[in-house]
């Protein structure tokens, strides 16, 4: 564990606060602590959320299966798609390919008249 602000790995305790162990960098005097909360849920669990979401659940169905608050759900989902907004490419799209088979589709007449409405 080494100092976040200098790198160095020459430290000493400096106490507990909030029950997290603090320490003091002996170079250059910063105090840090590098506990992870027991309160923070594991990425594998926010990113199980961001699944459920993507397949249609809503935030609160999302929370009662996953055992957390609906809110910190939400805010999770919310700071996923921040994180591809900077992902994104700054490139305008210029051309654009769509498929006919919407069309026909849309526009397909039923050829047997069978009584299945």
């Amino acid at each position: 564990m080494n100092c976040p602000r200098c790198k160095s790995a020459d430290h000493k305790k400096n106490g507990r606060i909030g029950g997290r162990q603090h320490y003091k960098c002996n170079d250059c005097g910063y105090n840090y602590s590098v506990e992870i909360k027991s309160t923070t849920n594991p990425m594998s669990v926010k990113r199980q959320a961001l699944q459920l979401y993507l397949e249609g659940l809503g935030f609160r169905s999302i929370g009662r299966f996953l055992g957390v608050n609906h809110v910190s759900v939400q805010k999770w989902i919310k700071k996923f798609g921040q994180d591809i907004e900077n992902i994104k490419s700054e490139n305008e799209i210029s051309i654009v390919e769509l498929d006919e088979m919407h069309t026909y589709i849309g526009n397909k007449k039923i050829l047997l008249d069978l009584d299945c409405f």
